[in-house]
Formats: C-alpha cells, sequence, structure tokens
C-alpha cells in the first residue's frame, strides 16, 4: 500500500504545474497613484501591482516594472518601511486578470504588448502561460521575481528587451 500512495503522491508533485497563488488585496482607490511615475493606478485594472506592509499601508503600482522600481529603491519612495516589513508583493495575471503572489509568478518581457508605461513585465501565473504568451506575443525571455534586475528594468525603459 505504501509504495501506491509514494507513487500518487509523485505523480501529483511533479504533474502539477507550479502557479502563482492567488492574493486578496483592497483595490486601489480612485485617487491611487503611483509612487514611481505619479500616474493614477485605477485606471488600469489590468496592470494594477501593490505592496501592502505588515502595518496596512499599502502602495499601488501602473504595473510589474514600477514596482520593481519600487522595491530596488524603497528607502526613496517610502523612508517609513524597510523590506522585512512587507507582507505582500501582488501583480495582476494577465490572462486571469486576478491578483497573484510577485514572487512566485512568471514576468514575459520583449513582447509586442505594451502596459500604461510602454515596455513592460508581463506578469504570468504559471510557466505554461509564459510559454502561451511568448508564442502569442512575440517575448523574448520568461523570468521569475528573483531574476527581474536593474538592468532589465532600464532596459524596458530605454525601449524594450533586445
Amino acid at each position: 500500500m505504501r509504495p501506491i500512495i509514494v507513487a500518487l503522491l509523485s505523480l501529483l508533485l511533479f504533474a502539477a504545474p507550479a502557479t502563482a497563488g492567488e492574493v486578496v488585496i483592497a483595490p486601489p482607490g480612485p485617487d491611487s497613484v503611483c509612487p514611481v511615475c505619479g500616474m493614477f493606478v485605477a485606471k488600469y485594472p489590468e496592470w494594477v501591482a501593490a505592496v501592502v506592509f505588515k502595518d496596512g499601508h499599502a502602495h499601488y503600482f501602473d504595473g510589474a516594472k514600477d514596482l520593481f522600481k519600487f522595491l530596488r529603491d524603497l528607502g526613496r519612495y517610502d523612508p517609513g518601511h524597510e523590506a522585512a516589513d512587507i507582507a505582500i508583493v501582488a501583480v495582476t495575471d494577465y490572462y486571469g486578470v486576478r491578483t497573484i503572489d510577485a514572487r512566485s509568478a512568471f514576468f514575459v518581457v520583449g513582447s509586442d504588448t505594451l502596459g500604461p508605461m510602454g515596455h513592460e513585465l508581463v506578469p504570468l501565473a504559471s510557466k505554461a502561460d509564459a510559454d502561451e504568451f511568448m508564442a502569442d506575443h512575440k517575448g523574448k525571455r520568461i523570468l521569475t521575481f528573483d531574476q527581474v534586475g536593474a538592468e532589465l528594468l532600464k532596459s524596458l525603459d530605454r525601449g524594450g528587451v533586445k
């Protein structure tokens, strides 16, 4: 009986696609402004990203690109908080238009899909969705949260990833 259980568990673990879990956050208000670029965030619900701190304070962004800029220079954009104070980092899944955990999302760069601020990191909940998006929208690369660096963010602002 034990070998059967082990086989079934192995099948479930290896067959289940890795996906970013859905997170529940309050939506941005009509006056919510991106702390990085100053745009009104609620106008772009399909691109909303957010950082929620343990004290309940939240910042909303008009795309993942500005979210990453914020995280890379937290002291500049929110000197009252530190990285250790962050409870939730969320992005909006492109296909599902639902808020997902950014730390386990997949991001496509270099595609023909533009966000509110131009070239953008397109968040997707699963690797399979990212692969599909790459094929459908001429994406260049799929990245995980930890692979998004400062140089990539600068290249997006300069006209995209080559």
